[in-house]
């Protein structure tokens, strides 16, 4: 088995931000924007009356009468039953079929970003992209000129499809093409994009609303015009990355792409990298199973917290409660339109500072600094509405505008840290041999964390109610001390050379071991090895003589 990178080239690393590198990035990063589109073009935002809130607003293709009255007559003739669903308890919107609706996108992103690490490894990142972006552009034609929920469900499996795939080769590929030392800067435009297709999804809500009855249709059909541009730049303007091409046996094309994109022919420090990761990864023939190596153990602890902890900061309630703020503030029937504006480009703006910010300041600064932002907000809003809940009455304007100024505050700080960099870092992070794998199970992981939140939400705030905020608050608390103690900074370094980063830490280096004794490593170990460690490792720390 070959050794794999044995030492440090970054001092030699030359290049700079070229033209190929900017283009080939914004291109990918449209797949950014169908997935914030997908997850927001049929999103139904409800709230339960007589709870922390009393206003209801809903969004998305699901409120629509001819889409409802068409698909789901059931949930059409409870919209027109409010009074005596509301006395019952019941939510209009709770109908399993519609369930079943919002959570394939999910389930289907879920399996096929699993499956997509074997298209992204065998066959390359680029034919990854240009997959996920035709399976989108069959989503939306499915979707938009659907006839009966089969059509229907099948153009929302499409989509998940796509995203799973998308989500699984782009920030990869991105990471790959990019820089060192502009790396965090370009994969933040992932995030950024995603922004946009959630502002746009609402915008046109907002105005094919009123539209009947194919407003919906053109809300759905929509989504194809961020697939057709994915599929065609993908096609004829996205390079194969030189990792891939070198992985591949095509070592002198991956040397001249690479020349192209770094915009000098002097790249021998970073070939030589890549040369040596790749003597690795042609050893490995299960990149699922040697992630779970006790080599690659840092990378996959991180690979599983970042995508959960992203869910975690609560970014959904959040934007859950800016209608209602708005509605509370006067703003009547445009209270969607406002909390729209606000929640997009408010993140958007977010995205911007992270792309100028990340590559300087590093990704701790960024993780830690974001966390305790939304700790202190998340904490301040708990505290309002447990103690409007407690004086049962009515908040003065002063505190709603004080409310709507700290969500603001919140959704800034995810779109300058965990937003953009639940993505960045876990793309990476993983050498060359399980970098597909690992990037797979955070993008499904994520799907999965947003499904299961998704789900849970209103039970959640059913049963905490003003607390769900407090809870959330301490899982922030976990997550940034966890960046703090577990995760090495990431600036700067080379891609293929993460592995240092790891040997110079302060816990990662018992596990990770020195390139002396790499060989010893070789053999991947059974998931039952750990098992077998863990009890050893306290057995020796605590004898029972």
């Amino acid at each position: 088995m070959g050794k794999g990178i044995h030492q440090e080239r970054a001092d030699r690393y030359e290049g700079k931000l070229t033209v190929y590198v900017a283009v080939a990035c914004m291109v990918a990063a449209v797949g950014g924007v169908i997935f914030g589109y997908e997850i927001s073009i049929s999103d139904s935002i409800f709230g339960p009356k007589d709870s922390v809130v009393s206003e209801i607003d809903i969004r998305g293709v699901a409120s629509m009468d001819p889409f409802a009255m068409k698909f789901f007559p059931k949930v059409y003739k409870r919209l027109y039953s409010k009074s005596e669903l509301l006395e019952s308890g019941v939510c209009e919107y709770d109908n399993q079929c519609l369930g079943v609706f919002s959570s394939s996108l999910f389930v289907a992103g879920l399996f096929s970003a699993l499956c997509a690490s074997h298209v992204t490894r065998r066959y390359g990142r680029k034919y990854s992209i240009i997959t996920g972006g035709i399976s989108s552009l069959v989503g939306a034609v499915l979707s938009a000129g659907a006839m009966n929920r089969i059509m229907l469900f099948a153009g929302r499996v499409m989509h998940g499809v796509g995203i799973g795939f998308g989500n699984q080769a782009i920030p990869l590929y991105i990471s790959e093409l990019a820089p060192a030392n502009l790396r965090g800067g370009l994969s933040a435009m992932f995030q950024v994009a995603t922004t946009v297709g959630m502002f746009t999804a609402n915008m046109i809500n907002y105005g094919t609303h009123k539209i009947s009855p194919w407003g919906w249709r053109l809300s759905l059909g929509l989504a194809a015009v961020p697939a057709l541009l994915l599929t065609v730049g993908g096609i004829f303007f996205l390079p194969e990355t030189p990792n891939c091409l070198i992985e591949h046996g095509r070592v002198e094309k991956g040397r001249a792409v690479l020349e192209k994109l770094r915009g000098t022919k002097n790249v021998q420090a970073e070939f030589e990298d890549m040369m040596d990761a790749v003597e690795l990864s042609k050893a490995v023939k299960n990149p699922y199973r040697n992630i779970l190596n006790r080599t690659n153990r840092p990378q996959l602890v991180i690979t599983i917290c970042m995508p959960a902890f992203q869910i975690l900061t609560g970014i959904r309630p959040l934007l859950f409660f800016a209608p209602i703020l708005f509605q509370r503030l006067g703003f009547g029937e445009n209270a969607s339109l406002y909390s729209s504006l606000m929640t997009g480009i408010v993140p958007l703006l977010g995205g911007l500072l992270t792309i100028a910010t990340v590559d300087r300041w590093g990704r701790r600064a960024l993780l830690i600094g974001g966390g305790i932002q939304m700790i202190i907000c998340q904490v301040a809003l708990g505290i309002m509405l447990g103690l409007k809940n407690t004086k049962h009455g009515q908040a003065s304007n002063n505190l709603l505008e004080l409310m709507a100024v700290i969500v603001c505050l919140f959704i800034v700080a995810f779109g300058w840290s965990w937003g953009p960099l639940g993505w960045t870092v876990p793309s990476e992070i993983s050498s060359l041999e399980t970098r597909s794998a690992g990037q797979a199970i955070t993008a499904s992981l994520n799907l999965l964390f947003m499904f299961a939140f998704t789900e849970s939400f209103l039970a959640l705030l059913y049963k905490f109610e003003y607390g769900l905020l407090l809870f959330l608050a301490t899982w922030i608390c976990i997550m940034t001390v966890f960046v703090y103690l577990f995760l090495p900074e990431t600036k700067g370094v080379p891609i293929e050379e993460m592995v240092f980063q790891w040997r110079k830490h302060w816990f990662w280096k018992k596990i990770v071991p020195p390139v002396a004794t790499e060989e010893k490593d070789e053999k991947i170990e059974d998931p039952r090895d750990w098992i077998h460690n863990i009890i050893w490792e306290i057995s020796s720390r605590y004898p029972t003589h």
